[in-house]
């Protein structure tokens, strides 16, 4: 990433570049990118290829201003933070489905980040309604969000080294320690992209945190508005006029036409 694209980066979440990697400048960084960059799988049901490469996936988020899931989320607010002097590693975890099964593996994306001021951090912008903040990576005990309460613990013996992260006494996913290359989720990004059993296939998403810490939500044709408080409000788009437009005033996001969720035969 060179140094217009990060100029171009920080623009779009609407902060200046942080004069130190600190910790305070990594939070400020994590919320902003919340705030302004959706959750979305509409490349999925647009037809649109998924390439897991630094440069596609800062050409997507900044210079198309579209948002992604968290293989893209994630990878391109990694390549962004190592360029503002943070020591970043991927991280593959698997998601917490029913029955408190575990998803494949490379099912999910996340970031630990290590901060000029000695902090060890749990960074993910790319999981949809999560934490607002980045979680204390050693901090074992409970750790109150806007998102909700955390807890990150061990998953088994601690030479196993891998972590839960629990939201509201819910676990939401397993994390490895070991660090990985951003092409190592190449086959967990064909599989949610393409597969009939994972959920980006089977319906449409595009969301963000607002300004005053609640959540808007794009779900197909129905537009969810949540507040700080709780209070939901919910309201059916009728027209292809009303979702484009939506898209375009709410999230910020150019489209030609009204993505549908895929279809599969019986034989999937």
């Amino acid at each position: 990433m060179n140094s217009a694209q990060v100029d171009a980066y920080l623009r779009r979440l609407g902060v200046a570049r942080p004069a130190r990697p600190t910790a305070a400048a990594l939070r400020e960084l994590h919320l902003a990118h919340l705030r302004t960059v959706p959750f979305e799988n509409l490349s999925v049901h647009l037809g649109e290829e998924i390439v897991l490469e630094e440069g596609r996936l800062v050409d997507k988020l900044v210079a198309e201003r579209r948002g992604g899931f968290c293989y893209e989320l994630n990878g391109a607010f990694g390549a962004l933070l190592t360029v503002l002097g943070f020591d970043v590693d991927l991280l593959a975890g698997r998601v917490f489905g029913d029955e408190g099964r575990l998803g494949i593996p490379y099912d999910h994306l996340a970031l630990r980040v290590r901060t000029a001021d000695g902090g060890a951090w749990i960074a993910d912008v790319g999981f949809g309604a999560h934490s607002h903040h980045p979680l204390a990576l050693g901090e074992r005990g409970e750790q109150p969000d806007p998102g909700g309460v955390f807890r990150i613990r061990a998953a088994g013996p601690e030479e196993a080294a891998d972590l839960d992260v629990v939201r509201d006494g819910k676990p939401q996913y397993r994390l490895e320690t070991r660090p990985r290359a951003l092409g190592d989720f190449a086959a967990g990004a064909w599989w949610h992209s393409t597969s009939p059993r994972s959920h980006f296939t089977r319906s449409l998403v595009c969301s963000r945190i607002t300004r005053d810490g609640g959540r808007i939500t794009l779900s197909g044709r129905s537009l969810t508005v949540t507040s700080a408080d709780g209070a939901r409000e919910v309201r059916r788009l009728t027209t292809d006029e009303e979702v484009l437009g939506v898209y375009r005033e709410r999230f910020g996001i150019e489209l030609t036409r009204v993505p549908a969720p895929r279809k599969f035969g019986r034989s999937g």
